[in-house]
């Protein structure tokens, strides 16, 4: 019986070795491969042409999956060992577009179901192709489930003159992604690579994009953060893609590692195509750029629609009501006189749209060379906030009357166009952690469309603070239902300290918040200098000689601002109820990875909008007995010092700041929530997940 046996298996094989097409894999010792492979022809070779063959995978069942040439945070790319014949080359395989597969904190490249990669081979002009030596081939290459990886190992024998061209082969051919026809850019920019693609605007990327790499060393030993968000931002032809990088151990010498002269690519435009690019060093800049927002972003008369009423409604905001009261005594000051009322109003004007306008260049500026950085970003910065503490103690103690300023509109005594133009400036510059609620879509925008476009966002934002003061200015019949001037404005100015007064004390506690105990006690001494120069200024300026000392206080606070020490100790964190956890980019690929639905929240401690929502919909027994029984991972990002990874998240979610509520339902992807929130809100969708 075995003799019988082993005679029918050599019949057998023999029979299979003269078979032209396909040429099976034998099994790798212990049993048939989970996913098998065959190598199959595109035709018959022609001396000097090229020939195409086809490496058709397989999976003996649904659950297993090959990799890309890059295979992610795990697996292992597929490695060919090629026995051709004299002069004959193989060139580089050709890959369908793989998809992505995250199981737990790591994102693979894979291909579910069966799949096939193309190999050219450079067939020599003066090569034999009807009598020649077979090709064998050696393939290795690894089939993974979502549990177990088994390594593969194929060895197939091709004899070319048997090829004939396989029906599959056209379809096979069509699923190949096809090459970028002009070379893309690259450029790293910190901890992140940008690359730019040229590609029509036309090009419907109405989808999810997304980059694959092809390599994994983007040298000075830095690999991609697979699992991280990619930013997508585009003017007109040009795409421009931006990657997390992280640093990997290696030697203290970064500069023995090299940065890749190219990087290869392809770009899955998120419906089913993509593209493969080849990028070589260049210049890729963010500024002139608007973010993809999947239905398309909206025209600039919208834009500019929403920084006006985002500005109008900013002068209804709880924190800039003490600004208020410095508008409210100017227009009082302006009384009946037309002219005055103007050139107030004009000055007035000019200050807020002058302050906007140089925040937002500022925020362009510095993007345009990396930083990232979002709108209010001046209160992420120490001494930028023991500046406005000392200004608020200042204000307040003008209006109790310890001090005038000659000409301010926050003074007694007549008004100038000039203290009407600080006070203007001073409105805007306080008022910038307050547009949340009403700006997310246009300053979210600004930061990333033309220049030009941008600065005429930001002075439409300014126009919009400054038109209820404009109005009363240039329209008699406002200004005539205004309090005639009197002995009221000295004692409205003096309850007008009040809000000043409470100003102080948050501007206080976020010093608190910012720096430890030790930062908040350093402001403190520098706040009771102040004050205290202030009561010296008042007494002197009543003997006429305040001019000088006050010239002297400015110059002090100065010096003491550029020499303040900057806080060592990181900022508190804040009690909870929902007891989050802090956001990074792995803390929400692995939340997303539990199948669990996911709330994150951006926030800061200079944001008034975000402290109200946190008491009305966050932080209630409510919304925590909700999340608890529906399983919602919460996240908190706090933004109240600077942090690239959330600048990140809010330019992709096309957010200029804070607040940002984002909502991960299990397997979908982020649905952005109101920007004020009411107080079931999270409460409904928590329960709708269950």
């Amino acid at each position: 019986m075995n003799g019988l046996r082993a005679i029918l298996t050599a019949v057998v094989l023999a029979l299979a070795a003269l078979l032209p097409i396909p040429a099976v894999a034998q099994s790798q010792p212990g049993g048939p491969n989970d996913i098998a492979i065959e190598l199959v022809a595109d035709g018959a070779p022609q001396p000097g042409k090229e020939w195409v063959l086809a490496l058709h995978f397989t999976p003996r069942s649904p659950e297993w999956h090959g990799y890309w040439s890059n295979p992610g945070d795990a697996g292992l790319g597929m490695e060919l060992d090629w026995q051709l014949p004299e002069g004959w080359r193989a060139g580089e395989p050709l890959y369908p577009l793989p998809k992505r597969l995250i199981i737990g904190e790591l994102m693979n490249h894979v291909y579910e179901g069966s799949y096939a990669v193309l190999v050219p081979i450079a067939v020599p002009s003066g090569g034999a192709t009807g009598n020649t030596a077979p090709i064998r081939l050696t393939a290795s290459y690894l089939a993974c489930t979502d549990t177990i990886c088994v390594p593969q190992v194929a060895k197939i024998t091709f004899d070319p003159a048997h090829a004939r061209k396989d029906p599959r082969f056209n379809s096979w051919r069509a699923a190949i992604v096809p090459p970028l026809g002009s070379e893309a850019g690259f450029e790293f920019a910190g901890d992140r690579l940008r690359i730019g693609i040229p590609l029509p605007a036309a090009s419907d990327l109405s989808g999810e994009p997304h980059v694959f790499l092809a390599q994994g060393d983007m040298g000075n030993y830095r690999r991609p953060i697979y699992t991280a968000a990619q930013t997508f931002i585009r003017e007109a032809d040009m795409l421009v893609a931006e990657i997390s990088l992280q640093r990997i151990p290696g030697p203290s010498d970064p500069g023995v590692d090299p940065v890749p002269g190219q990087i290869e690519g392809i770009l899955d435009f998120g419906n089913g195509r993509g593209v493969k690019f080849a990028a070589g060093p260049a210049d890729v800049p963010l500024e002139g750029v608007k973010p993809i927002n999947g239905g398309g972003s909206p025209a600039l008369w919208q834009l500019l629609l929403a920084a006006l009423v985002g500005g109008l409604l900013l002068n209804v905001m709880p924190c800039v009501f003490p600004i208020l009261s410095l508008k409210a005594l100017a227009l009082a000051k302006a009384g009946g006189d037309e002219d005055a009322a103007r050139s107030d109003a004009l000055a007035y004007t000019a200050g807020v749209v002058l302050a906007c306008a140089a925040l937002g260049g500022t925020i362009l500026l510095l993007r345009s060379v990396g930083e990232q950085v979002g709108w209010a970003f001046q209160l992420q910065n120490p001494t930028v906030v023991v500046a406005l503490f000392l200004l608020a103690l200042a204000i307040t103690a003008n209006f109790l009357g310890v001090f005038e300023v000659p000409g301010l509109a926050i003074s007694s005594g007549k008004p100038s166009r000039g203290g009407s133009f600080a006070t203007g400036l001073l409105a805007a510059f306080v008022a910038t952690p307050c547009t949340g609620p009403f700006m997310a879509l246009a300053l979210g925008a600004a930061l990333v469309i033309p220049p030009l476009d941008a600065a005429l966002v930001f002075v439409a934002l300014g126009v919009g603070l400054a038109l209820p003061f404009l109005l009363v200015g240039f329209v008699p019949a406002i200004r005539a239902r205004l309090p005639r001037p009197g002995e009221w404005m000295e004692r409205f100015r003096r309850w007008m300290a009040l809000p000043m007064g409470l100003t102080a004390v948050a501007l206080a506690w976020l010093i608190w918040r910012i720096g430890g105990v030790n930062f908040l006690f350093i402001a403190a001494l520098m706040g009771g200098a102040t004050t205290l120069w202030l009561v010296l200024a008042g007494r002197m300026q009543r003997a006429g000689k305040g001019g000088p000392v006050l010239a002297a206080l400015a110059a002090g606070v100065a010096v003491g601002l550029v020499f303040l020490p900057q806080p060592k100790s990181p900022e508190l964190a804040a009690e909870s109820l929902l007891d989050p956890v802090p956001f990074s980019d792995d803390a929400l690929a692995e939340a997303r990875a539990s199948g669990r639905p996911v709330f994150v929240w951006f926030t800061a401690d200079w944001c008034v909008t975000c402290k109200v929502n946190e008491s009305v919909a966050i932080e209630r027994e409510e919304t925590k007995a909700a999340f608890e029984k529906a399983g919602v991972i919460a996240i908190r990002a706090d933004w109240t010092r600077p942090d690239e990874a959330i600048s990140r998240i809010l330019t992709q979610q096309g957010a200029a700041g804070v607040p940002l509520y984002l909502w991960y339902a299990p397997g979908a992807e982020a649905e952005q929530l109101p920007q004020v929130l009411t107080p079931d809100l999270l409460v409904e969708k928590a329960r709708s997940s269950r």
